[in-house]
């Protein structure tokens, strides 16, 4: 903890350095930018040693000139003695970190704490000082974060980096999982973070990046509902996909982003049914380079949400398909690698 003179010497540093700040980043501004996002990762860290014990815990840091928020769960059966895998979870768009985090809504926390992983909850870039309606910029898609061509895998990728440092994790077990906007986010994460993720898991967001060339081959589950609204599995936007259409785009079909991925990963064209059950089934591709693969899973109904999920975020809409568990599905998808 910081002492009061602490406090106000650092707020007036703040102050001057506002300032004194030029009206356009020059190369000295840039340096001093990295110099406070360093000092802010250090003392992240240093208070991450002390909140390292079980339960939901709130972390900041600074990247690009903005303050980022994230959130971390540690599961209870959490010692430090072992290394643990990582699964980094993305919101929709619109949303928050405290929303995917919420249990009703997909149940990640109850599955860290069943399987011993560690859940990361990292907020997309909002103008609002809670973090509220935040958007992830997944490439064509979404919102502000896109406009403002916000350097989300930079983020991620320092978020990663603390979560390691605070933590004994496994760096062979880091995963990332989102919905709609968030899939998309995942989807980014697998072309330009292949040396970070083995895997991902998308649910209703389908591949918009503008470019892909993964270092290496990265597993990709995908899971959709045939009837989305807002992400159509055919491709494009639905009617009420986002108020204001100039936000969103069209959206890659569910067919294409899996032969994108099929494409990349060198898999073979041949697909097996995995699983088959009333309202939904799973299809993989296997065969694919380095030991990746591609697998599809699709529900009848849902809409636009999260499979096996107790509620959905929008009153009015379609409850989630119980045809299947996302949480479910997604880690046996990641334990059969």
């Amino acid at each position: 903890m910081f002492s009061k003179k602490q406090v106000a010497v650092l707020l007036s540093a703040a102050l001057w350095s506002m300032l004194a700040a030029p009206a356009v980043a020059g190369p000295l501004q840039r340096a001093k930018e990295r110099l406070q996002e360093r000092r802010a990762e250090r003392q992240a860290q240093q208070e991450g040693q002390g909140r390292a014990g079980a339960g939901t815990h709130e972390f900041t840091l600074r990247h690009q000139g903005l303050e980022r928020k994230y959130l971390v769960h540690v599961p209870r059966s959490y010692t430090g003695q072992e290394a643990v895998p990582v699964l980094l979870a993305f919101h929709g768009g619109g949303g928050s970190a405290t929303m995917m985090a919420d249990d009703e809504l997909y149940g990640i926390v109850g599955k860290a704490e069943a399987l011993g992983f560690i859940a990361v909850f990292p907020n997309g870039y909002s103008r609002f000082p809670g973090g509220r309606l935040a958007t992830h910029n997944a490439g064509h898609c979404c919102g502000d974060a896109r406009d403002k061509q916000i350097d989300d895998v930079g983020f991620v990728r320092q978020v990663v980096q603390q979560v390691q440092r605070r933590y004994r994790t496994d760096t062979a077990r880091v995963y990332a999982t989102g919905m709609s906007n968030g899939g998309m986010m995942a989807h980014r994460l697998a072309c330009e973070m292949a040396d970070t993720f083995k895997a991902i898991a998308a649910v209703a967001g389908t591949d918009n990046t503008v470019a892909c060339a993964p270092s290496r081959p990265v597993s990709v589950l995908h899971i959709h509902a045939r009837n989305d609204t807002h992400v159509l599995f055919d491709g494009g936007a639905g009617d009420d996909a986002f108020r204001d259409e100039s936000k969103v785009t069209q959206f890659t079909s569910v067919p294409a982003t899996i032969d994108r991925w099929v494409g990349r990963n060198q898999c073979s064209p041949v697909v097996q049914k995995v699983l088959s059950v009333p309202g939904a089934y799973c299809e993989r591709h296997a065969s694919c380079s380095g030991g990746s693969a591609v697998q599809l899973c699709v529900t009848e109904t849902g809409g636009h949400s999260w499979p096996g999920a107790d509620r959905v975020a929008r009153k009015g809409k379609e409850p989630a398909s119980q045809a299947i568990d996302a949480n479910e599905v997604m880690w046996q998808f990641f334990a059969g690698l």
